[in-house]
């Protein structure tokens, strides 16, 4: 997997857009922000969860933001904010169908085709939770290893050497798929 381009979204309409919906708790603003961010959280959303619970994680992720706004202090973007939450809701809605169902959860799958997505799918599922999360975040998300240490809250040393582990597990998992496969 590449790393993709590090996250250079500009917060200045972030930041008008948050003051509004602050000032006014108008809807227009919580749509604007909506829409800027909404994709974004559900794809990452769907990634953790799959796509029968990603919708709902992000509903909450929305409620709970809104709650959570007037204490924002922009220390980070609002996007990795947002993320960070998303991730909070996906780890709830995982532990919720893990007790629920009382099965180890499988392996999220957003849109089954190609057997080679099947298998990425299948071998970024096995990763440990914080390998998966931080792989995610960064080759998926786009975000800096500084970004992902905050919302993780780990070091970024830490984050950089789960990343090469993740990304050496995957290319394991999916160069003995391809043996199995073609063997």
């Amino acid at each position: 997997m590449t790393a993709a381009p590090a996250i250079a979204q500009d917060s200045r309409p972030d930041r008008s857009l948050v003051q509004a919906y602050l000032h006014r708790r108008g809807e227009r603003e919580f749509r604007s922000l909506y829409r800027r961010h909404g994709t974004a959280l559900y794809r990452f959303a769907v990634l953790r969860v799959g796509v029968d619970a990603a919708e709902e994680v992000v509903q909450e992720t929305w409620i709970r933001a809104a709650r959570q706004l007037p204490e924002f202090r922009w220390g980070s973007s609002l996007r990795s904010w947002l993320t960070g939450i998303t991730l909070n809701c996906c780890r709830e809605a995982l532990r919720r169908r893990k007790r629920e169902r009382g099965l180890e959860i499988a392996p999220p799958v957003a849109s089954p085709g190609a057997e080679t997505r099947l298998d990425l799918a299948r071998a970024v599922s096995k990763l440990p939770e914080g390998a998966r999360e931080v792989l995610l975040l960064h080759d998926v998300e786009g975000f800096t290893h500084a970004e992902i240490g905050r919302l993780l809250g780990i070091e970024i040393g830490t984050a950089k050497s789960q990343l090469s582990r993740a990304r050496a597990a995957v290319r394991r998992a999916l160069d003995s798929t391809g043996e199995q496969r073609h063997g």
